[in-house]
């Protein structure tokens, strides 16, 4: 096993959407810029062997550790992904339906304003772009919302899939169990607060 300083964490990435429409569900790491996306999965995750993949999932408390890695045809170009994040119904939905397997895409999270998006895409605040004031601000025009700003986001998914049949659930007490899951949070939670 590599010593924790060799192993290559990658962390710059947003967070994880889950999307329920295929054949298999999907894991999406979000990232913010498209040739990032590109460049990640030529240069790692295409060199990833579906069987050698593993998710897993290290649940404390409201929040829960994404941690994705493989063995590669290419080892010097890898990295772990991980990242701890809020359980959200996305995530809950995916947990209870997965059925042991999963497509890993890559994705682009893009922000959106009032002036990038078609009159019925919704608002953060949920109503449709159409309900903002675009001479005043793109403030809401429902009275009881206290939306300042329309704001919004896209999605855009990846081709480009893997399959994934390696995926657990973990809670915390039971990481030592997963070499994977217990390198990730002896590196970056466990021996950050020996240092506090």
């Amino acid at each position: 096993m590599p010593s924790q300083s060799s192993i290559p964490w990658f962390d710059e990435f947003i967070g994880v959407a889950y999307r329920y429409y295929d054949l298999r569900m999907n894991i999406v790491p979000l990232l913010t810029n498209r040739k990032e996306s590109t460049y990640l999965w030529h240069d790692t995750i295409h060199w990833w062997l579906d069987p050698s993949i593993k998710v897993r999932f290290v649940e404390t408390d409201d929040d829960y550790w994404f941690i994705m890695g493989s063995e590669s045809k290419k080892p010097d170009a890898n990295l772990i992904f991980f990242k701890n994040l809020p359980k959200s119904e996305n995530y809950e939905r995916f947990k209870k339906g997965h059925a042991g397997e999963a497509y890993l895409r890559l994705g682009t999270y893009t922000k959106k304003s009032l002036k990038d998006v078609k009159k019925n895409a919704l608002c953060d605040c949920g109503h449709e772009a159409i309900d903002h004031d675009e001479g005043d601000g793109d403030v809401c025009l429902y009275n009881d919302c206290n939306c300042k700003k329309f704001s919004s986001f896209q999605i855009t998914l990846s081709k480009r899939k893997k399959t994934i049949t390696d995926l657990k659930f973990l809670d915390e007490k039971d990481v030592k169990e997963d070499p994977l899951a217990w390198n990730c949070l002896n590196a970056h939670k466990y021996s950050k607060s020996e240092k506090s």
